[in-house]
């Protein structure tokens, strides 16, 4: 191997873990609303510490899952 490809595939792979880390990210924030919203419509006030909770297990087991090859 050249130094050319074990230079172009570090970049590569950290490209694709800054684009994992941004989706996971927005993920996390679309995942907030959803719970947050959902508890709503169900009568529930949760504080925002167990929304913040339940979002982030549902985000992690998604990347978790998602990063399985």
């Amino acid at each position: 191997m050249t130094m050319g490809t074990k230079f172009s595939g570090v970049m590569r792979s950290l490209v694709s873990a800054i684009i994992m880390l941004v989706l996971a990210i927005i993920g996390f924030f679309i995942t907030v609303f959803v719970v947050d919203t959902g508890a709503g419509l169900a009568g529930f006030s949760p504080e925002a510490n167990y929304v913040i909770l339940s979002a982030t297990i549902l985000v992690a087991a998604a990347v978790l899952a998602g990063g399985k090859e």
